[in-house]
């Protein structure tokens, strides 16, 4: 298993965002949504959405990925 894999699995053990596993990892956005597709594909990890549909991001969802902006 790559390196890269392993830590994306290892951050995705609690629920996070796309955005946060990539800042965590310092990698870029692009790869590790690459990855994490293809752990979902595989059935090793779940993704879940925001919960609304109406296509707004959820306001505890933007209060995470700010607080983790300000840990880095």
């Amino acid at each position: 298993m790559l390196p890269e894999v392993r830590a994306v699995l290892g951050l995705c053990r609690r629920l996070r965002s796309v955005a946060e596993v990539s800042a965590l990892l310092k990698m870029p956005l692009g790869v590790v949504r690459v990855l994490l597709g293809d752990l979902a594909d595989q059935g090793r990890i779940r993704v879940y959405g925001t919960g609304h549909a109406t296509g707004r991001p959820d306001r505890a969802l933007l209060e995470r990925v700010l607080s983790g902006l300000r840990r880095l």
